[in-house]
């Protein structure tokens, strides 16, 4: 057996979710799952192009978080593994699906793809190819919540940001100033680092001093919390208890997500570097399967509610596709929109 971090104990009798919350969470991690598996399928047909990074096996972290959110409301910043988060989020799947055909439909209109995705609508910062390149992002739109509120004294200027990164974000500059000036400034900010263990080909273990990411956040008299990342309730526990710190203006948080990605790096990774045995470990833990467990063993649904939900799901994610290769291309003619802020 391969040597593992050992994983937070969660007791799930710790938590009380409705069967309303509980079918939410499975819903939106079998859309994730299920989209990704979608785009696996139409880039190996050649229907799409590029890097395409996918997040099957993560998707306990992107609902657990996102749905301790005010969708709409609240901030979400990505990763160039971002689809996942911007369904979260509340994007439409056929505008995702669209955008990573490159079509005007997509919620880039076509000019982001896989790795940028965004919507101002639903409050998604955008996903960013380069490794921690949306951390100030995030930090910049917490800034601004903060500041309508103390300064331009707007009391409805309560919202959170979500920014999520990866393990390999973690040894950049940008995580260390970042963190420090959000803790200084007191930001409304939830830091989620996904710890799949692994930077493209490089162990974490190997690239970091102190694995154990989340107690980083003691260096900036910051709430550091280790969650099982493949546990939606214990992280949508975690998120929640953030998000109410978050929003009460005391502060922001560093939760490491214990995870793992079930694919390679990319689409164009043959995933060679990782051992049976680890992938067998992770595979065993699948979040989504954890869930429907727990929600038949609670009485909180039956097996066939939850094949009906998967079912649902997939016909709606056939009938995105068609509505993305009906799509129309983006207009040569508007080549230079969307540089500046002209339409705004």
């Amino acid at each position: 057996m391969v040597q593992e971090r050992t994983l937070p104990v969660f007791d799930a009798a710790s938590t009380q979710i409705t069967k309303e919350k509980g079918l939410i969470l499975y819903k939106d991690m079998t859309l994730g799952r299920l989209f990704e598996d979608k785009c696996a399928e139409m880039y190996y047909r050649g229907k799409m192009f590029g890097f395409v990074h996918l997040y099957n096996g993560q998707e306990a972290v992107s609902t657990g978080v996102i749905k301790a959110m005010r969708p709409g409301e609240d901030y979400v910043c990505s990763t160039y593994r971002d689809h996942v988060h911007a369904l979260s989020a509340g994007v439409p799947a056929q505008e995702v699906i669209a955008e990573l055909y490159g079509k005007a439909t997509g919620c880039s209109k076509g000019r982001g793809g896989s790795m940028h995705l965004f919507s101002a609508e639903h409050r998604l910062l955008g996903g960013y190819a380069f490794v921690a390149e949306g951390i100030p992002v995030a930090a910049g739109a917490a800034f601004q919540t903060k500041y309508r509120r103390e300064v331009l004294k707007d009391e409805t200027a309560d919202q959170v940001t979500a920014c999520f990164f990866g393990d390999g974000a973690c040894n950049n500059g940008q995580f260390f100033e970042t963190l420090n000036m959000a803790a200084l400034w007191k930001l409304p900010i939830i830091f989620v680092v996904e710890n799949n263990k692994w930077a493209i080909g490089m162990a974490h273990d190997r690239a970091t001093s102190q694995p154990e990411i989340y107690k980083k956040a003691s260096v900036f008299n910051m709430v550091g919390v280790e969650v099982d990342g493949m546990d939606v309730l214990a992280v949508h526990q975690v998120a929640q208890e953030a998000v109410a710190r978050a929003r009460a203006g005391v502060g922001p948080t560093l939760i490491e997500a214990l995870t793992y990605r079930f694919r390679g790096h990319s689409l164009a990774d043959p995933d060679e570097l990782r051992t049976k045995s680890e992938k067998e470990f992770w595979f065993a833990r699948d979040p989504i399967k954890k869930l429907a467990n727990y929600l038949v063993e609670q009485n909180l649904a039956e097996p066939e509610e939850l094949k009906a939900i998967d079912r649902e799901i997939q016909q709606m994610l056939e009938e995105a596709v068609k509505f993305a290769e009906s799509s129309p291309e983006p207009d040569p003619s508007e080549l230079y929109r969307f540089v500046f802020a002209e339409d705004q």
